[in-house]
């Protein structure tokens, strides 16, 4: 299908509240960067909070390569600027900080196959076992970032050995152009509502200032949220979209 169908899709899946949406599930969230749990699934976060389940939020990468030419953030600086970041944002949604875990993979060199992703299936696995998750919102597998696609690899190893729901929520997907041809499984899933927790969705996505206000000031090369970018993700509702277990060994 082309991505403009997709995206229609999402627009129009089934609008649900949270109880109907988790029932009392446990929640894991996937984010391949410090700012993805912000942007795609923030909502989310700041309802389970407020009914007084905070989930799990797991970051697969270490962010450290979002501006690779600044000499006043080298990678070890830029990745502890970027970790500080992740806690006050999910402070923000009410996270505490306990509940909250970073596998420090290489930013843009996630695997998506061979031993290392099997290591980091099993990783995310055993981690979401432990905190007795059933459920776990990660990135969709067409969001057009390496990182983003391994972590849908990932994680789809993971919650299939683990018996875990898996959820999809699209990040960069979002900004596909319309025609580009993708090999998506027709979409399917709902919409969350999130409508009462947008102040604090937004104040934590700009919680990530290294990634939208000018904190970096030697790379002009390096990643900047745009306004135009985080608005997207300023509606009233997240998407999630449903996936079937892969076929994987155990």
């Amino acid at each position: 299908m082309r991505a403009g169908e997709a995206l229609a899709a999402m627009r129009a899946l089934p609008a649900r509240d949270f109880a109907t949406a988790f029932g009392a599930a446990g929640i894991a969230v996937l984010a391949p960067h410090p700012d993805d749990e912000s942007l795609g699934c923030g909502g989310l976060i700041a309802e389970a909070c407020a009914l007084g389940r905070p989930p799990l939020v797991v970051f697969l990468t270490d962010g450290s390569a979002s501006h690779p030419n600044s000499a006043a953030y080298p990678k070890d600086r830029l990745r502890r600027v970027r970790e500080a970041e992740a806690i006050a944002a999910t402070a923000i949604l009410g996270v505490p900080e306990s509940h909250v875990a970073f596998m420090r993979l290489a930013d843009t060199a996630a695997p998506s196959s061979g031993p290392e992703m099997d290591a980091a299936a099993a990783r995310l696995g055993a981690l979401a076992q432990a905190w007795r998750c059933e459920v776990m919102a990660v990135p969709w597998r067409h969001d057009p970032h390496c990182d983003h696609e391994a972590a849908a690899v990932i994680a789809a190893h993971a919650c299939t050995r683990a018996g875990i729901r898996l959820l999809s929520y699209p990040v960069w997907g979002l900004t596909l152009p319309e025609d580009r041809l993708i090999d998506a499984a027709p979409i399917s899933g709902f919409r969350l509502d999130i409508a009462t927790h947008l102040a604090r969705k937004r104040r934590a996505i700009l919680a990530h200032a290294s990634q939208y206000a000018g904190l970096i000031t030697d790379d002009p090369a390096g990643f900047q949220m745009s306004s135009d970018f985080i608005s997207r993700f300023l509606g009233p509702t997240e998407i999630f979209m449903d996936h079937a277990p892969l076929a994987v060994a155990a």
